[in-house]
Parts: C-alpha cells; sequence; structure tokens
C-alpha cells in the first residue's frame, strides 16, 4: 500500500480547528471527518495549544521591543558614520581631484 505524501497544515488551520474543537459546535470526529484529518493529529494541536497558551500573555512583546528599538539606535549610529564618512570622502576628493586635474595636464 502507497503511503500518500504528509500534508503540511498552516497555523491559522490547526488554531482554527481547535478553536472549532473546544467550543464544542462539532464533535472532533465531526471536525475530522470535514477536514481529512485525523483525530489523533487534531488530539496532539488541542494539547499543544492548551500547554503554550499561556505564552500569549506573557511579557514577550516588551522585551521584542526593546531589542528592535535597539537595532534601530544602533542602525542609526551606523547611518550617521556612514553619511560622515561620505562627507568626508567628497571633501578629499574634491581637494585632490583639483591636484590630479593640474598634475595631469
Amino acid at each position: 500500500m502507497a503511503r500518500r505524501p504528509r500534508r503540511g497544515f498552516s497555523a491559522e488551520f490547526k488554531f482554527e480547528r481547535v478553536i472549532e474543537a473546544l467550543l464544542g459546535e462539532k464533535s472532533s470526529a465531526q471536525i475530522c471527518r470535514e477536514r481529512e484529518i485525523s483525530e489523533t493529529l487534531l488530539s496532539r494541536w488541542k494539547q499543544e495549544f492548551l500547554e503554550r497558551g499561556a505564552v500569549v500573555f506573557e511579557r514577550n512583546g516588551d522585551k521584542q521591543r526593546d531589542e528592535a528599538e535597539q537595532r534601530i539606535a544602533e542602525l542609526e549610529r551606523m547611518v550617521g558614520k556612514l553619511a560622515l564618512e561620505n562627507e568626508i570622502l567628497k571633501k578629499a576628493s574634491s581637494l585632490l581631484g583639483s591636484d590630479w586635474q593640474r598634475n595631469v595636464r
């Protein structure tokens, strides 16, 4: 018997199926039949959702925002440094360019 290739499910699909099952409007068996997934798979998704659901309420958003702000500040410093270097190179180029053109003639 040939094996079917594995199907991939998006996070949104999994979330919607778990919510359907948790709301109880349809039985798990009915959801699985309609979506052609196994009950074991749906059970695993529900278990993972219930175990990791508390992560939504953690304050990781603040940490990520702080990291993003630090990265932005670092990039702004780099831009400033590069702008200064660019200005110095333009001035040096104009000074050397005029000397170079005099020597070439």
